[in-house]
């Protein structure tokens, strides 16, 4: 499978150029079943990835701009009356799906928002009179921008801490936008991408990443680090439980695509950072000192000894 996920990278290399470690973390979102957030300044490729990544997997994909007017219903779907029935049926909306693409998600209204929630959760979605079950796999990929706040709606802590993955694409260099200018057409229309992961190739590597070894120590080791989050300083709010288990889905997923059946220290070390960035919340002083989540996450980690207890 390795070699599927190979070809998967190469994808998504093309449509976004010199960008590996972020398309790395994308592939780690997907093959841990979690929800990816993209936040990012306009015109970087945030789109173009979430359309690249669904273009290469053999799944069903929906697309809907969130925009201040969207309701609930444009999301889940809504009951209609059937006159031939006499009876109202329930029309399922673009969230019955595999790949969720919620374009700009913080410009919509809280309760379009919240609307996400059940089916990020627990894969379901339940309407007045019915329960469905949403077919697995299935992601939400949000996009936002982290710098016109004006008619946005920043997502609640509740709703941040459903996202497995905080990522952001960033700048090219010289040499990566020289290739960008270049063969922006390519880029844009992404016409070169084919499927080259299937469902079942999907389903069958993520049972094979919940099986990747993880050892006591690695534990303890996570254990300390969201520990350390809710005792810190420079944090008000710590990560949640939901936190710890996604650092250990993510250092499975590292793990797998370093062709190790076991995680080591460096495979949390790595994946912390986007696991954890937008769970935390900075206090007053970290602030006023100009800190930004990640510059925290990095004294804890160094607070953090590896020592005997934790040596394989």
């Amino acid at each position: 499978m390795l070699k599927k996920i190979e070809l998967l990278m190469d994808n998504l290399n093309n449509a976004i150029v010199g960008k590996k470690d972020v398309v790395e973390n994308v592939i780690i979102a997907l093959i841990s079943n979690g929800h990816l957030l993209i936040e990012d300044v306009p015109g970087v490729g945030k789109t173009t990835l979430a359309k690249a990544l669904a273009k290469s997997l053999d799944l069903t994909y929906k697309r809907v701009q969130f925009t201040p007017d969207l309701t609930p219903s444009d999301i889940i779907g809504i009951s209609v009356f059937d006159k031939d029935t006499g009876s109202f049926i329930f029309k399922k909306g673009p969230i019955f799906c595999n790949i969720f693409l919620a374009d700009e998600i913080n410009r919509t209204s809280p309760k379009t928002q919240s609307s996400l929630l059940q089916a990020m959760e627990e894969f379901e979605v339940s309407t007045e009179n019915e329960h469905f079950l949403l077919e697995r796999p299935f992601l939400v990929l949000a996009t936002q921008n982290p710098i016109e706040y004006q008619g946005t709606f920043p997502l609640p802590e509740a709703q941040l801490d459903r996202f497995f993955m905080k990522i952001s694409i960033g700048y090219p260099n010289k040499n990566d936008e020289k290739i960008i200018l270049r063969d922006y057409l390519k880029l844009k229309n992404l016409d070169n991408i084919e499927p080259v992961l299937s469902k079942s190739d999907l389903l069958s590597i993520t049972k094979e990443v919940d099986e990747i070894i993880t050892h006591d120590e690695i534990i303890e080791y996570i254990i300390d680090i969201v520990n350390t989050t809710r005792n810190y300083k420079s944090i008000t709010l710590g990560a949640s439980p939901r936190a710890s288990i996604d650092i250990l889905k993510a250092s499975k997923a590292k793990a797998y695509l370093s062709n190790r059946n076991y995680v080591i220290h460096d495979d949390v070390k790595n994946i912390v950072f986007p696991v954890l960035r937008h769970r935390l919340v900075l206090s007053a002083e970290a602030r006023l000192e100009k800190k930004d989540t990640d510059e925290v996450i990095n004294e804890i980690i160094q607070r953090i000894n590896i020592g005997a207890r934790y040596v394989k």
